[in-house]
């Protein structure tokens, strides 16, 4: 698709005086995309309620809806993201690990844009400030493909960032977006390496199987959030009740949010019945293993299917496990790698439980909802990557750079004699 293909040629351009752009100018940037946001809001509300609407009239439930609506606190909390943001260090430039070799030659690596990042995302609108605010910081230009669902929240938010961006001297292309909802569009995208450097997909699984298996171009997936919390034989109850309760309820249609809750055996008869009543008055519906039922007989009977399921949803499931290995295999057998949790008093535990779990956060005695690069003082996120490789974790500025050698010498030449490449 031509237009498709325009849209990544500009970004190409607009990356090679974006990497030269000082950190003033980007920071002035961020700076008036804020204003821009909050000086045409009510423009943003209009066309994200038409998308609300249609989103109703499909049947989605709540949660996605969730997922989708924009308010006057999100907008301005978008606004606050790229302030911070713009308040954070550039890595762009940074020098390190300068060390002299023998022959007095200086060798060091240097901070660097990537070059051009194509982020895929679905249904949250606000995704479309906060990963263009990350990519400007850093000197990238960015391409953006939102979700057919948001389509026109997506468009009218990233007008407001193009215009606010080019009033400071940003180049023209610094910030495309896809508008078309033809899935081509997405085909066509993955194959364009000549001009984009990475793709980053944000979304359901289906979506990001899919740029994986299609793309030519690099891909940092951010997974699906299949996050669990132990609650150890040596918890605080009552805080374990105010973690699992954060972690399910406070925003259940999120990647970081818990859907699965592990109880050891020998607190399973205090913690769950408190715990289980407090959720359900919030309308969560919980499916929980024979042990479990045990104990709350009401609950649905949970299967193999729930132990695998990312719900976005107010629906937990629940297992009694006899120990910490049992809780740590469980985790290792269904955990999606994005964010892990342990409720415990007991130092030993909580360390074992840093080491042996694989996820690229892993908390103890917080709630997993805390995984999230504005959180961890990043400002925003771009993703959260679910891989080892390059980034892992929520990312923010830094893992949007790579890193160049340099060298500084004073006129040394090689020896040929020497064996080497």
């Amino acid at each position: 698709m031509k237009e498709v293909e325009a849209l990544a040629g500009q970004a190409r351009e607009a990356a090679r005086a974006m990497a030269l752009a000082s950190t003033e100018v980007k920071n002035r940037a961020l700076h008036a995309m804020a204003e821009g946001l909050l000086d045409r809001q009510e423009e943003i509300l209009q066309v994200n309620a038409q998308d609300l609407a249609a989103a109703e009239g499909k049947g989605h439930p709540s949660a996605f809806l969730d997922r989708l609506r924009l308010s006057p606190e999100r907008v301005r909390a978008m606004a606050q993201g790229l302030r911070e943001v713009a308040a954070l260090p550039d890595p762009v430039g940074e020098a390190t690990a300068l060390e002299r070799r023998p022959n007095g030659l200086w060798v060091g690596r240097m901070r660097v844009p990537l070059g051009v990042i194509a982020v895929i995302y679905e249904s949250r609108p606000n995704v479309t400030a906060d990963v263009t605010g990350l990519c400007i910081k850093t000197g990238n230009a960015i391409l953006l493909r939102g979700g057919s669902e948001a389509i026109r929240s997506n468009t009218a938010i990233a007008a407001v960032l193009t215009a606010s961006a080019e009033t400071v001297g940003l180049p023209k292309g610094v910030v495309g977006i896809v508008q078309t909802t033809d899935r081509a569009a997405v085909h066509t995208l993955l194959k364009l390496d000549r001009y984009i450097d990475l793709v980053i997909p944000r979304g359901g699984e289906e979506l990001v199987r899919t740029v994986k298996e299609m793309s030519t171009i690099p891909v940092i997936a951010h997974e699906k959030g299949l996050c669990h919390i132990y609650v150890d034989v040596a918890a605080d109850i009552s805080m374990a009740e105010e973690v699992v309760f954060n972690a399910k309820v406070e925003r259940p249609g999120v990647c970081n949010a818990l859907e699965t809750l592990l109880v050891h055996e020998q607190v399973a008869g205090e913690a769950l019945p408190k715990m289980a009543a407090r959720l359900e008055s919030a309308g969560v519906e919980l499916r929980g293993c024979p042990q479990t039922r045990a104990i709350l007989p009401h609950l649905t009977k949970a299967t193999d299917i729930d132990w695998e399921t990312e719900y976005l949803d107010l629906i937990l499931s629940i297992k009694v496990v006899g120990s910490f290995e049992e809780a740590v295999a469980h985790i290792c057998q269904y955990g999606s790698g994005l964010a892990e949790g342990i409720v415990t008093a007991d130092y030993g535990r909580a360390m074992r439980f840093l080491r042996e779990v694989d996820a690229g956060t892993v908390f103890v005695n917080a709630s997993t909802r805390f995984a999230d690069g504005g959180e961890f003082g990043m400002g925003a996120e771009i993703g959260i990557s679910t891989q080892k490789l390059h980034a892992r974790g929520p990312m923010g500025l830094k893992e949007l750079t790579c890193a160049k050698f340099i060298v500084l010498g004073e006129g040394q030449v090689r020896d040929s004699r020497r064996v080497g490449g």
